[in-house]
Parts: C-alpha cells; sequence; structure tokens
C-alpha cells in the first residue's frame, strides 16, 4: 500500500501529542481549582512484558481532587489477530496481521455536577486501512436542564467539526453513537452521546486525518469549557448516590458490549490499560 508507513508514523505520533495536551490540560484544571498537585502517572507495557517486538503503549493515569479517575491510553500494538478476530476485522479475511495505533481516554471526576466523558481515536491497517473513533458524554442525571444545557454545547461542538468534514455526517455518527452505547438489558443509553465512526476511508487520506486530529483537539477543548461552567454547581447526598448507580451503567457497558474492550483483550493487551476505564467506584 502507498505510503503507508508515512501514514503509520504520522498517525503514532499525533496520538502521542495529543495525549501529552490533554493530560497537560487536565492537570492545569487540577492544580487551578483545587490547588492539587496531582499529576498523571505514566507506565509502559509491551504485549508480550518484555520487548517492543509486537508493540505496547502508555498508560496515564490521575487520581486527583476535580477528576477522581482520569486515564488516558496511547498503544501502537501489531501482529497477527487472534483466531476468534481473523475475519471479523476488515481486511483480514485471507491475512491475519494487522497494526493499530490509537488514544483512548475516560474521565470519571469527583463532583456529581461533572459529567464524565469518554474519547478515543484510532488507525488500523490491515490489506486496508481506516480511522475510527469517537466522543461521547455521560452526565449523572441525564434528565436534569443542567445536564441537557452541558450536552447540547458538548453536540453543537462536534457538530462543527463532523460539518465541516462531510455535510450530514454529524447525524450519521450521533446516530451510530446512540446506537453503539445502549444497554440492551436496560433498555437505555448509556449517557447522552456524542459521536461514533468507524471504517473511515474516504479515499483522501489526509483529509480523513483532519477529521481524527479534529475530533481530538475540539473534544478538550469543550470538555475545558463543560467543566468550567459546572465545576463550582453544589452537590447532594442524592447527587452522589446517584453517582454510583450511573457509574454501575457505565461499568456494564464496558465489560458487556464495549468493542474496545474486547479488542484489547483479544489482541493481548495490557489488562490495567483496557481496564482503566471502568469507574473508581459503582453501586448497584
Amino acid at each position: 500500500m502507498k505510503n503507508i508507513e508515512d501514514f503509520k508514523k504520522k498517525a503514532k505520533n499525533w496520538f502521542k501529542i495529543l495525549r501529552n495536551k490533554i493530560c497537560s490540560d487536565i492537570e492545569s484544571i487540577e492544580r487551578n481549582s483545587k490547588s492539587s498537585n496531582q499529576i498523571f502517572k505514566k507506565k509502559k507495557w509491551y504485549r508480550n512484558n518484555k520487548d517492543n517486538k509486537s508493540g505496547g503503549g502508555e498508560m496515564a493515569l490521575l487520581r486527583g481532587e476535580v477528576f477522581e479517575k482520569a486515564g488516558v491510553n496511547i498503544s501502537t500494538v501489531y501482529g497477527n489477530l487472534s483466531k476468534e478476530l481473523v475475519g471479523k476485522i476488515p481486511g483480514t479475511e485471507k491475512n491475519p496481521s494487522f497494526w493499530a495505533s490509537g488514544i483512548s481516554l475516560v474521565i470519571h471526576p469527583k463532583s456529581p455536577s461533572i459529567p464524565a466523558v469518554h474519547m478515543n481515536t484510532r488507525f488500523i491497517v490491515t490489506e486496508k486501512f481506516w480511522f475510527g473513533g469517537g466522543a461521547d458524554i455521560t452526565p449523572i442525571n441525564k434528565k436534569s436542564k443542567a445536564s441537557i444545557n452541558l450536552a447540547k454545547l458538548f453536540h453543537n461542538s462536534l457538530k462543527k467539526v463532523c460539518e465541516n468534514y462531510k455535510k450530514g455526517s454529524y447525524q450519521k455518527y450521533k446516530k451510530w453513537c446512540d446506537d453503539y452505547f445502549y444497554l440492551p438489558h436496560r433498555k437505555e443509553t448509556r449517557g447522552l452521546g456524542g459521536i461514533f465512526y468507524d471504517n473511515l476511508n474516504s479515499g483522501n487520506w489526509e483529509r480523513d486525518f483532519d477529521f481524527t486530529k479534529n475530533v481530538g483537539d475540539n473534544f478538550i477543548e469543550t470538555y475545558k469549557e463543560i467543566v468550567k461552567l459546572s465545576i463550582k454547581t453544589p452537590c447532594t447526598q442524592k447527587d452522589f448516590s446517584m453517582q454510583l448507580e450511573r457509574r454501575s451503567r457505565y461499568t456494564e457497558f464496558n465489560l458487556l458490549y464495549d468493542r474496545g474492550t474486547k479488542f484489547g483483550l483479544l489482541t493481548n493487551g495490557n489488562i490495567e490499560a483496557i481496564f482503566m476505564s471502568l469507574p473508581p467506584s459503582a453501586s448497584w
């Protein structure tokens, strides 16, 4: 595939740049809002636990006063897919080899007034290549006016990114997100949605890459504004109880349905990094 090695290098480098920016911005909020000196603790991992012959990644985890648990992971893994995945991922019907690089983050704030968020973007290469990813927001009280307004801000920012890329794509990616982050056994969505996209290859790699970069940049800028608007909102004991219940739904989705969790397990990923997304506490 023409230029594929250059594409891999550019994508891998970008995910690290984005990770560094997000970690820096989250640490700044911690420091400026609560005078917290907590920073992200980073830990490298390798797929075979010894070297990087089949790739690996780096976890970054912060446990602070504003953000009870914030994880921002990057990884680049490659090799042959397990038999459970061969043929189920585009371009692996005849060749099990793959290469995948990406960033994945989940932030669980301490205050129930600040929504939890998730974002990931990735570039995958088999005999085909494509981008995927998205971002979604999970307020504790999905029906409150404040939560709905924060979700509107989140969606409006994503809509601009999508429509600048391709007219009509926001509604497509929004529906994809609503359908994906749904708990059938609960008959409810995980949160208030966002966007989700996969198998993105328009034939213009640079344009698709720019879109993926814009998703990441837009996410952190919008989330900083959301935190600023919600961080001083007072909370009741009922709010904290509701937070634990909402986190239980988050846990159920990630363990039962999340494709990223399954992919990580089936490609011999790092267990700590895979389960980074789980909340620090939950209640059923």
